[in-house]
């Protein structure tokens, strides 16, 4: 059964072009190609489908923080971890009535996500480094204070070859790599870490050194070379194509102005990232402001839309990477840049009552900007403001760059009255919300939200400075703190395998999907600075894995 192109109106589709492979993998970020590098080292012939001109998308844009509990490093340090008491701290930390459908998908991410780190170094130029960074919801049981999060270190962009592949740029300074962001300040003083650092970064730049999520992405990409796969740019994966019969057996993309029918004999893997800048689905499930979306304008839910049509179960489509952000450009339009300017010691967030709602150094901020009312479904925070006095601009340079440059973004007034009367918070209630918060500065001790005690993320982190200071020096400013969406991390939902359910609870034979695609079995709620790209590569490897075994990877790993 063939359905009708979006791109060509009604009628039965002819080929301009044929294609045929093993594994159609639809995207290029971190689980797209784990799941190409797995399913291609075990000897299936695999073609990787980019929408965009360049690869990598959201994970070629971020800061390359990977969560894999009981990795091979940490053990080699002596760190005492096993997959169990991962599977521990996933089970304590998570929402309520998670466990239920998700503990299947727990268990097999906690035993594969060890076995897929070995896996890429020894099949790919990746190089992986432990960070001092501890789990940061240390409270619960299974949590470990070192050893769960490793980042790529830099790595030349020649191991791809003569040829100039394209990974998409990002706004971040990616000359620097994690581990210099979280131990020189960069965000507090750019110019002083800029001269420290000043030889290393010119010999980068000389040597085509890439770090972060840019090292991430080439280093995956040349075991996926290195191992056979195609990978195409600009081709757009339209729909897919049924057997009528439940399954999936290939699809048909456009590219270049022509469109291609690609025959997958084992199967095809959404790898295409959220949904985050397709508006209607976003409106739906996240109602009311946002500031920002800090992902590729080709997150627009193509995975999604695609296994609906083919029938597939939609999961967790409320969830979602949140964070605040800064204004800046991307490719020449307004952009959302997600960083952690809250965490300074003079700042509050309010909400649009005027009242503080939340610990603003909480691991875990997107969840309470995105609280929701249980009548409604409407956000019950939202818009909030960021609190702050005139040190912030002194402490925090960046915030005065970003002001400078959007105009109207930062508001400032000279008392507390006029800031509230310009944000139209109800009268009184700011001057009352910051006095409280004064006085638990003059004790020491946040009453309300308890900012005061460790929060378990900030160790080795130079950027989270934290404590407690008064609002008290005049100009007070206020800045928009609603949310930016880094990736949705709801779709179809799928076994333990990546094999995608149908509404019927029944497998899609031959459709798989990882990554943020997916319908996430970690949601909102992070479990560690790498919640997204760790377990993004886990998924992807275990689909890869799955194919190459037939459709479950009950068997050993991938090699040829």
């Amino acid at each position: 059964m063939q359905s009708v192109s979006p791109a060509r109106g009604a009628g039965p589709l002819v080929a301009d072009v044929t294609m045929a492979c093993d594994v159609l993998v639809v995207g290029s970020g971190s689980a797209a190609l784990s799941a190409a590098l797995a399913a291609s080292v075990a000897g299936l012939s695999v073609l990787v489908m980019e929408k965009a001109e360049s690869l990598g998308g959201t994970s070629a844009m971020s800061g390359g923080a990977v969560w894999v509990p009981a990795n091979h490093h940490a053990l080699a340090q002596g760190v005492a971890d096993s997959p169990e008491e991962a599977l521990t701290y996933l089970r304590a930390t998570a929402p309520d009535g998670w466990r239920e459908t998700e503990d299947p998908l727990w268990q097999q991410f906690c035993r594969c996500a060890p076995e897929m780190l070995a896996f890429l170094e020894k099949h790919t130029p990746l190089r992986f480094e432990l960070t001092p960074e501890s789990d940061p919801l240390m409270a619960f049981d299974g949590a470990k204070a070192f050893g769960r999060m490793v980042t790529p270190a830099p790595l030349r962009a020649a191991v791809l070859g003569s040829r100039p592949w394209p990974i998409r740029t990002s706004p971040l300074p990616q000359v620097y790599t994690y581990q210099e962001v979280i131990r020189e300040d960069i965000y507090h003083h750019p110019f002083r870490v800029a001269a420290k650092l000043a030889p290393r970064l010119v010999w980068r730049r000389l040597t085509s050194t890439r770090t972060k999520g840019a090292a991430l992405i080439t280093g995956l990409l040349a075991g996926c070379l290195a191992n056979g796969c195609r990978v195409k740019t600009a081709a757009r994966v339209l729909e897919l194509i049924t057997d009528g019969e439940q399954g999936v057996t290939g699809a048909w993309v456009a590219r270049h102005g022509r469109l291609i029918k690609v025959t997958a004999a084992r199967g095809v893997v959404l790898a295409s990232g959220g949904f985050e800048w397709d508006a209607r689905r976003r409106a739906v499930h996240f109602p009311g402001p946002f500031d920002a979306i800090s992902s590729p304008r080709t997150n627009e839910g193509d995975g999604h839309r695609m296994a609906e049509a083919a029938g597939a179960q939609l999961a967790h489509m409320d969830q979602a990477n949140i964070s605040g952000s800064l204004p800046t450009r991307y490719e020449g339009r307004p952009y959302g840049l997600s960083v952690f300017f809250q965490y300074e010691p003079n700042i509050i967030l309010v909400n649009r009552h005027g009242r503080r709602f939340t610990n603003e150094f909480q691991f875990n901020l997107g969840e309470a900007l995105d609280e929701r009312c249980e009548q409604s479904g409407l956000p019950l925070h939202l818009p909030a403001w960021l609190i702050a006095d005139s040190r912030l601009l002194w402490r925090a340079p960046l915030l005065s760059v970003c002001a400078l440059r959007s105009k109207g973004w930062l508001r400032r007034e000279a008392t507390l009255g006029g800031l509230a009367a310009l944000l139209g918070l109800p009268p009184g209630a700011l001057e009352e919300t910051v006095a409280r918060f004064n006085a638990c500065c003059e004790r020491g001790v946040d009453e309300d939200f308890q900012r005061h005690l460790a929060t378990g993320h900030g160790a080795g982190d130079r950027r989270f400075h934290g404590g407690l200071m008064k609002i008290a020096r005049g100009p007070f400013i206020a800045i928009p703190f609603n949310r930016t969406f880094l990736a949705t991390k709801g779709g179809p939902r799928t076994d333990e395998f990546g094999r995608v359910i149908h509404r019927d609870g029944s497998v899609i034979r031959g459709l798989y999907c990882a990554g943020v695609a997916m319908a996430n079995p970690i949601g909102t709620r992070g479990v560690g600075a790498g919640t997204t790209l760790g377990p993004n590569l886990t998924w992807g490897y275990i689909c890869g894995r799955a194919l190459a075994h037939g459709g479950d990877s009950a068997s050993s790993s991938p090699e040829k």
